[in-house]
């Protein structure tokens, strides 16, 4: 998986390379972390890791420079995905150089898009549950397991593994590969929030 890199032009379906997500949540220590190392394990395994770029932060700077929670790591180790993190705080410039953002839950989709410098880097905001099956009927919010206990953060990652595949498959088609929920034809995605 790249973790940075310059812009490689060519890349299938004309798409710039590495393709650029980065979760967020409110600290970076619980939430995006998680999904940030359960995306970067599936897209090693579609074969995406020199062609994606996958990075978390919070929408503040509470974390900063601290490792991910001790319970993220744990459910993480447990459920056989590698990570390693420091937190960081999202900022504003880093709009130019993404190509998506995704956001948590609803208040870090709102506090993204006031961020947002203009109407094209809104576009780049989605919410993760909005690629899970069933997505229309369902609450769209990861909760924060933070206050609660080893429960929450199972749950979380259940959440988080839900949603990913579909997100992956978003990736998969803005490279020009074929995606699995469009028959290959490259159109598939969640709709913009």
């Amino acid at each position: 998986m790249r973790t940075s890199g310059p812009d490689t032009p060519g890349a299938p379906g004309g798409a710039r390379t590495p393709y650029r997500v980065c979760f967020v949540c409110t600290g970076n220590i619980c939430r995006s972390p998680m999904a940030e190392a359960v995306f970067r394990a599936h897209a090693e395994r579609a074969g995406l890791a020199e062609l994606v770029e996958a990075s978390s932060a919070g929408t503040s700077g509470w974390h900063a420079g601290d490792g991910a929670d001790s319970r993220t790591v744990a459910v993480l180790t447990a459920a056989g995905y590698a990570h390693e993190h420091v937190a960081r705080q999202f900022r504003r410039d880093w709009f130019e150089r993404l190509d998506l953002v995704i956001a948590l839950d609803e208040g870090h989709l709102r506090d993204l898009r006031r961020l947002a410098p203009g109407p094209g880097h809104t576009r780049k905001i989605r919410l993760l549950r909005s690629y899970a099956p069933g997505a229309g009927s369902c609450d769209l919010d990861v909760p924060d397991p933070y206050y609660g206990g080893p429960e929450g953060f199972e749950e979380c990652l259940a959440l988080v593994e839900e949603a990913v595949p579909g997100l992956l498959e978003e990736v998969r088609a803005a490279l020009g590969g074929p995606s699995a929920a469009d028959g290959g034809t490259g159109d598939g995605g969640a709709a913009l929030l």
